[in-house]
């Protein structure tokens, strides 16, 4: 991939709604994109609207409320293709994954008992058919649903916003991250984990919560990273005047994550 092969996106993706059913032996991701069309993207580009997609099992799709047949878009192993989309449109896209079997560890995938995601660079394209690339920005809303002696912890980035009871066993919580951010900082997390709490009280008299998720037997470094991450806090606003916004900052801090570090916030 070269910079001067780069084209803007024909549509950029304005709000991002995700809804995750946990299973031990699959997982039901449904998604639902607003679209709208670049207005830096070449005037005389096509209608055509292609998404980034792979080892993805299709079960559903709908635009602006109509369920399209499968003769009005294409599947291929790594896109999903509609030939003739409006300037702007909703898409319901209802797709299943198989994160126990997911070895790449990209996407989202499961080890040993809890779920994981890691889609840098490319790697939410796993998980929904997207516009997965860096310089498309959405908000995005993520709901998610698990038993929930399992998974009695369920996290997604931005602030917690609802959460609650279903039959079965299950639950289920909803995040809402209200500043807009490429697929790429996607995260989930879903485990029997433990939370060390503490807040931080910022520059302008705003209280948030501090949060540290792991497991039983990494509780007692916890104390040392929480005193880290306020110093940290305290860095930014003190040399850079950056005062963090969200209500909540939470840390996980597991075996089964792969890369190290990510930064989703």
């Amino acid at each position: 991939i070269y910079l001067k092969d780069y084209q803007p996106p024909v549509f950029v993706i304005e709000k991002t709604h995700l809804c995750f059913q946990l299973f031990e032996d699959k997982t039901l991701v449904r998604s639902r994109l607003v679209f709208s069309r670049n207005p830096h993207a070449d005037v005389d580009a096509s209608d055509e609207l292609v998404l980034d997609g792979r080892d993805l099992h299709l079960e559903k799709l709908t635009l602006d409320g109509n369920v399209l047949d499968p003769s009005a878009y294409k599947v291929t192993e790594d896109s999903l293709v509609i030939p003739q989309v409006p300037d702007s449109f909703t898409l319901e896209c209802e797709t299943r994954i198989m994160p126990q079997d997911n070895t790449s560890l990209e996407g989202l995938y499961k080890s040993r008992v809890m779920f994981c995601t890691q889609c840098e660079p490319e790697g939410f394209r796993k998980i929904t058919y997207y516009l997965d690339r860096p310089d498309v920005l959405s908000s995005f809303t993520t709901r998610i649903e698990a038993d929930k002696t399992l998974y009695p912890v369920l996290l997604s980035n931005g602030n917690k916003i609802d959460c609650g009871e279903l039959a079965d066993g299950r639950h289920w919580v909803s995040w809402e991250d209200p500043f807009k951010k490429p697929s790429y900082l996607f995260a989930l997390v879903a485990g029997n984990l433990k939370a060390v709490n503490d807040s931080f009280t910022t520059c302008s008299g705003r209280k948030v919560q501090l949060q540290i998720f792991v497991e039983d037997k990494d509780l007692d470094k916890c104390d040392f990273a929480m005193t880290s991450l306020k110093k940290a806090m305290k860095w930014d606003e003190d040399v850079y005047g950056r005062e963090y916004d969200l209500d909540i900052f939470m840390i996980v801090a597991v075996d089964d994550f792969n890369m190290g570090a990510m930064e989703n916030k």
